[in-house]
């Protein structure tokens, strides 16, 4: 059995991952899903949350378990957890990067997503004055995120979303081939996702290549669409 530690992405926070943690206890694995620095119940202000502070912190959570974890990011936090894996490798078993951004040393979130002009996320964006946050469209979250969701999900969901930190977005990640590259990466990609679409999505597992790269013929977000077929992914790593 594995410990598996599910990281959401931006807007999000822990609850994301509802439908998939107990698929996963069910076969008897242990699962963490906590929320982030500046989501969920954490209340660190976003003008103070930080890509860094994404990473220590996701390095806190894989230390808290009684051995290496299985470590899903989602999106965003495929960046946050390359950044943790590079801080601490010993505390990761594997990495697993479900729809998310898989960078090279030095590259930022923004490096990525900016010239890809098919992306629903970047143009449905409202920031605040100060430009330390940004919220997304409502109108758009079924197109760019929930494509294959039911009504029902999306409005759950809807009712849950937070404003993200734009800093993480803007901060490169520092990684070394002797860190970060010593844990195992796998990619989760999803065919019908207007958020990272599925054209930047093989660029990136290209440019850094897998283990294995699993396929899912649905959106944005396995983790409500297809929540069966991503476990039974998850577990044959």
């Amino acid at each position: 059995m594995s410990t598996y530690l599910l990281i959401h992405g931006g807007w999000h926070a822990g609850w994301c991952w509802d439908k998939v943690k107990p698929l996963l206890e069910a076969q008897g694995h242990t699962v963490m899903a906590p929320d982030l620095p500046g989501h969920g119940s954490d209340n660190t202000p976003l003008h103070e949350v930080t890509m860094d502070k994404y990473a220590r912190a996701t390095v806190d959570f894989a230390a808290s378990a009684s051995e290496p974890v299985i470590v899903v990011g989602h999106s965003m936090t495929g960046l946050s957890n390359s950044q943790a894996v590079e801080y601490a490798p010993e505390k990761f078993k594997a990495q697993v990067f479900m729809a998310a951004f898989l960078l090279s040393n030095g590259q930022c979130l923004m490096d990525q997503a900016q010239p890809d002009q098919e992306n629903l996320v970047l143009r449905n964006l409202t920031f605040s004055d100060d430009q330390s946050s940004m919220t997304f469209n409502e109108d758009a979250l079924k197109a760019a995120l929930y494509g294959e969701c039911t009504d029902e999900d999306i409005e759950w969901a809807r009712g849950q979303l937070e404003a993200q930190a734009s800093a993480p977005f803007a901060t490169p990640v520092q990684l070394t081939d002797e860190k970060w590259g010593s844990v195992p990466r796998y990619y989760v990609e999803c065919l019908r996702d207007w958020a990272i679409t599925p054209k930047s999505q093989k660029a990136m597992y290209e440019a850094n290549p897998c283990e294995k790269v699993f396929t899912i013929d649905t959106d944005h977000s396995p983790f409500m669409s297809r929540p069966e077929e991503l476990v039974k992914h998850l577990v044959s790593i």
